[in-house]
């Protein structure tokens, strides 16, 4: 990240940032400058547009690969919006690719990309998650199902009221979109995802929640140091821990009575 150097002071807007590994949010206000430097900051993705290729849809051995897998081996309707979770990860890593190709910018690809990684995962997870989950589970997961949806609403009207813009920065993508309230979106965010994944009362789910906890720190810390991002490969090792989670799931169902499935 990127730090510009303090202006004079004065009357004129003035942009705070606040950055979470994968996002830009910037937050505008009108006031003096109180000689306050701002900073740059984004969600940045694979290092190329061929590294997104291989990890999106990699000859079976992608991220999207690993999605046709575990919607093929869930036994439990109830697990289909998590088992197809790795699909939306590697639509995300195609579409990311084509915004290497256009060299960045504001085109439809920058957009759908804005959207798959932000609004739509804040909900898509916890909703998933709370399908999955036992009954009695249930009713915590309500909170941080509500927490996404709140979220989303906030980030898609961003998306819809600002554009958004891509950046080629060194090896990475960064991307840039106006938030009011970025601190609470970011937590938003991260509470309706890794925390529905935490609190599910499910095994599977909680590893790997604290496997998403712990790669999200790494990532923002390699992104903090301008080096090269890993949320690719942070999707792709997700994605695999979630098709282990679907093969136990398929496992326990088989030997479930029709009567109970």
């Amino acid at each position: 990240m990127t730090r510009r150097p303090p202006r004079r002071a004065g009357n004129h807007v003035r942009t705070a940032v606040v950055s979470m590994p994968g996002t830009v949010v910037r937050r505008r206000s009108v006031g003096p400058d109180l000689g306050i430097g701002t900073a740059d900051a984004g969600w940045s993705d694979c290092w190329s547009a061929t590294a997104d290729l291989a990890a999106g849809a990699g000859a079976g051995v992608g991220v999207a690969a690993v999605g046709v897998a575990c919607v093929l081996r869930a036994r439990r309707r109830e697990d289909l919006p998590l088992a197809a979770l790795p699909l939306l990860l590697g639509a995300h890593q195609i579409v990311e690719s084509l915004v290497w190709d256009a060299g960045g910018g504001t085109g439809p690809a920058t957009v759908a990309r804005a959207v798959i990684a932000l609004p739509l995962p804040a909900v898509w997870v916890p909703l998933g998650v709370l399908w999955a989950a036992r009954r009695q589970a249930r009713r915590r997961l309500t909170l941080p199902l509500a927490a996404g949806i709140v979220t989303a609403a906030a980030l898609a009207y961003a998306l819809t009221a600002h554009p958004v813009r891509a950046e080629i920065r060194g090896h990475t993508m960064g991307y840039v979109v106006d938030l009011a309230q970025p601190e609470l979106v970011i937590a938003g965010c991260l509470f309706a995802t890794v925390g529905a994944l935490l609190i599910s009362g499910d095994r599977g789910l909680l590893l790997l929640g604290v496997l998403v906890a712990a790669g999200a720190v790494i990532c923002w810390s390699l992104w903090e140091l301008e080096f090269v991002s890993t949320w690719c490969a942070l999707a792709a090792v997700g994605s695999v821990a979630l098709l282990v989670w679907v093969n136990s799931r398929a496992a326990v169902a088989s030997l479930e009575p029709a009567a109970h499935r």
